[in-house]
């Protein structure tokens, strides 16, 4: 098993749909209940035995760099690249590939805030040989729909939008919305990076060509899961109890200021 488990964080996007807020700072360090998104982020990957972490940064990436400089994170290593401004997400996952350290790694969006059990979705992800396993959510916030037939994943839809996390297709194929979190072979990122590395929609262009040629799973969440994507969402997570969800008492990590 990785003594070393690598989580890429994407946090180089501008954040348009925030309006105002995002000329001033990039999302992951928009402010929920006094401390930027990326420190739940950051935490919660600590708590579930993440020690490396890649950012690929991009648009305001000096705020988060000086930010990551003034606060230390239980001592994780964390590996911060410039990827360019106007960089697309399959460039900057491109860009930082040579810096991943682990066999298998995570890769999520750094405007998310959740609470899964990632550790134990490793180490399965491991135990079983998978190539990739898609992680699920029961919000309706969702980066895609995975599609599994017959307990096997068969595709991947980047567009389609479904209410509903079990939804039956005219050829029998379950749909479950992805939260954007994957857990991957680095190898399937160095190999393919032609398919994807001039695409800003990463996963439609990698995700169905993985799973008709790899070995993949898709596994069912459960917990809190909230995507920051606009001003309604910020003032929703606000009002949420999040030191009680995601079990913040007893972290030692410096607030953010």
């Amino acid at each position: 098993m990785d003594k070393i488990r690598t989580a890429i964080i994407l946090c180089g996007g501008r954040g348009l749909r925030l309006g105002s807020i995002s000329k001033k700072i990039p999302k992951s360090l928009v402010k929920i209940q006094g401390r930027p998104i990326l420190w739940y982020i950051i935490n919660h990957l600590k708590k579930n035995d993440f020690n490396h972490l890649i950012l690929p940064l991009g648009y305001k990436g000096n705020l988060i760099r000086n930010y990551l400089k003034k606060k230390k994170f239980f001592n994780i290593n964390i590996d911060l690249v410039n990827t360019g401004i106007n960089s697309n997400i399959g460039k900057r996952i491109q860009q930082v590939t040579k810096k991943i350290r682990s066999e298998n790694l995570l890769i999520l969006n750094g405007d998310a805030i959740f609470n899964f059990n990632l550790n134990k979705v490793f180490k399965d992800h491991i135990k079983q040989k998978i190539y990739a396993t898609f992680l699920n959510t029961e919000s309706t916030y969702h980066f895609g729909t995975v599609c599994v037939k017959n307990n096997k994943v068969v595709n991947f839809e980047r567009n389609i939008v479904f209410e509903s996390v079990n939804v039956k297709n005219k050829e029998n194929m379950i749909a479950f919305n992805y939260a954007g979190i994957v857990i991957i072979n680095k190898k399937i990122l160095i190999n393919s990076s032609k398919i994807y590395q001039d695409s800003e929609n990463f996963e439609k262009k990698l995700y169905p060509f993985l799973i008709k040629k790899y070995p993949s799973r898709l596994v069912k969440m459960n917990g809190f899961f909230y995507s920051i994507d606009n001003v309604k969402d910020i003032e929703i997570v606000k009002k949420k109890k999040l030191k009680k969800i995601l079990n913040i008492k007893g972290i030692t990590s410096a607030k953010a200021k």
